[in-house]
């Protein structure tokens, strides 16, 4: 058999030949001798790797050697995969897309929600609202106050320990944040945003809104959209889509949707079925050939047309078109409708409406260099594990559609900015000391604060009291902080709180304490009970001596 020379590889390696490989404990033996660390074991192995594909070239399948080298590598891949995932955790994100047709929160949200799932738990559910009422008596109350979905789903959320992270609101277009407290101190750089499309870009009734952030490190950006309806209005909508993908933080020092790691769109798109008659789709579907409507699917044929659809992934449709339903029904459009002058309009032919898409960044630049080798590791994946409608919720003439996705990423952010816990027995009887410690990069500012929280706190704002960390410091070290609070601040009623450093900079919570136990004020308990005692002693009798006359 051939070898290769020092030029055929590297110039200053060694030369590999075909009779090495073919004792391969001589070659792992080897190999174990570029084991230091540092830049020049890593290029010592990349010359061992380049010598071996020289070798490779020669051998046959039929060699002796061909089977157990292929072992080999096979093992040094699984361990090389198995060291670098276990760096890496999964984020379950759960979400939502629903056009609630203006209609009141339903009682339940359970299903919705996967709350009585058995899987692992979510970590964060994204929830999509399109067509939220937006009259104007309803408008000008939510932008007073929460509107009615938020406060609701805030109801179901928070005893379950997620808090709403963040939110944005245009008209009817409502998107929702809530995540696990735990994640609180990894997501960062939280901005909103949102662009209207309806009359030529002056009405908010179409358009999209947008949340992005930094999570564990990686970009991340979630797009709630509304798209022109009826089926004619095919370029309108991809013209539409298009424009909210470029305008969505343009003109801030925030990447564009595109340049974000990862990418959720979705909504109510408005994607119609093309050529095939009302019969025919109504057929499909109740033989449960969704398969036969897939070609027809507008979304469908514009990706492979399109150039800035063709990097977005969608799950498969294996589930009913979602729009147009009779309200509380899983019946399709039946009820005669009056239009201009009176004439009765068609019913309206089913479709895959309500969607969800997403995108990768890197898989998109890899893809556009297949063939190219490149050193960038893949950080993070995107896995969908259901992608499904939910029949039984009849408010709206569309069904809501959820996907639940698994996030595989390699933490860019190990360790939170600030640390902090209560000093000692916190009691309301007394005034109470928080300590914490800041990492060197906090961009602090004399108006971030301590906020002291109920454990099953809705928001940010939701505090029951706060500190700040300049004005109330108390003491100062290299390694720690102290700040007080007033027992007067303190609930007397006592009860299981949290801590949480807010970076007025940063725009959000960098650090969060573990549960802790306030103790009640047995002093005022103790005032409460005697009036107590004294006011009924001090009624008459009985009311049942009364009820005798």
């Amino acid at each position: 058999m051939a070898s290769f020379s020092s030029e055929d590889a590297f110039q200053d390696s060694a030369a590999l030949s075909l009779n090495d490989v073919e004792s391969l404990q001589s070659f792992r033996s080897r190999s174990a001798s570029f084991s230091s660390t540092g830049s020049s074991g890593r290029l010592q192995l990349r010359q061992r790797v380049s010598q071996l594909m020289a070798c490779v070239e020669d051998i046959s399948s039929d060699d002796e050697i061909h089977e157990e080298v292929s072992r080999t590598l096979d093992e040094a891949f699984r361990i090389w995969g198995k060291k670098l995932k276990d760096k890496w955790q999964e984020f379950r994100l759960h979400l939502v897309t629903w056009n609630v047709g203006t209609a009141s929160p339903p009682p339940d949200v359970t299903s919705l929600l996967q709350l009585n799932s058995l899987g692992p738990t979510v970590d964060m559910y994204v929830i999509g609202l399109q067509e939220v009422n937006s009259r104007i008596t309803n408008f000008l109350s939510d932008l007073a106050f929460d509107d009615p979905w938020s406060i609701f789903f805030m109801t179901v959320l928070s005893p379950l320990g997620y808090i709403k992270l963040s939110s944005v609101r245009m008209q009817g277009l409502l998107l929702l944040l809530f995540v696990k407290h735990v994640h609180l101190p990894f997501i960062r750089d939280i901005h909103t945003h949102y662009t209207r499309t309806g009359l030529y870009g002056y009405w908010g009734n179409k358009g999209g809104v947008t949340v992005r952030m930094s999570l564990y490190g990686h970009t991340v950006c979630f797009m709630n959209c509304h798209l022109p309806a009826h089926i004619e209005n095919t370029e309108q909508r991809l013209d539409d889509f298009e424009k909210i993908l470029e305008m969505q933080f343009e003109g801030e020092n925030i990447p564009s949707t595109l340049d974000h790691d990862v990418l959720f769109c979705f909504g109510d798109l408005n994607f119609r079925i093309a050529d095939y008659g009302i019969h025919f789709v109504r057929e499909s579907i109740n033989n449960k050939r969704y398969n036969l409507l897939w070609e027809k699917d507008q979304l469908n044929m514009a990706k492979k047309k399109e150039a800035f659809l063709q990097e977005f992934i969608e799950g498969p449709l294996q589930f009913k078109p979602t729009y147009k339903f009779d309200l509380y029904s899983d019946v399709y459009d039946t009820r005669e409708q009056k239009s201009l002058f009176w004439f009765n309009e068609k019913k309206r032919k089913p479709a895959w409406t309500d969607r969800i898409l997403w995108r990768v960044k890197n898989l998109c630049q890899h893809a556009s260099k297949e063939g190219e080798f490149t050193e960038e590791e893949q950080t993070i994946s995107v896995t969908l594990n259901n992608y499904i409608s939910h029949m039984s919720y009849g408010i709206s003439d569309h069904k809501p559609v959820t996907g639940t996705f698994g996030l595989e990423l390699k933490p860019l952010l190990s360790h939170p900015l600030v640390t902090l816990n209560p000093e000692g027995e916190w009691s309301a009887e007394h005034d109470v000391l928080i300590s914490y410690s800041a990492a060197p990069e906090l961009p602090s500012s004399a108006w971030d604060w301590i906020g002291l929280f109920k454990v099953a706190f809705r928001h940010v704002n939701d505090y029951v009291t706060y500190a700040w960390v300049e004005d109330d410091e108390i003491s100062s070290n290299k390694d720690s902080k102290q700040v007080y609070m007033s027992a007067a601040e303190i609930p007397d009623m006592g009860g299981e709180f949290l801590l949480c450093y807010y970076s007025n900079n940063l725009q959000s919570i960098v650090g969060i304490s573990q549960p802790f136990q306030i103790q009640p004020n047995r002093t005022l308990i103790g005032k409460d009970l005697t009036q107590e005692e004294n006011s009924w002693m001090q009624k008459p009798d009985n009311l049942a001596s009364q009820d005798e006359f």
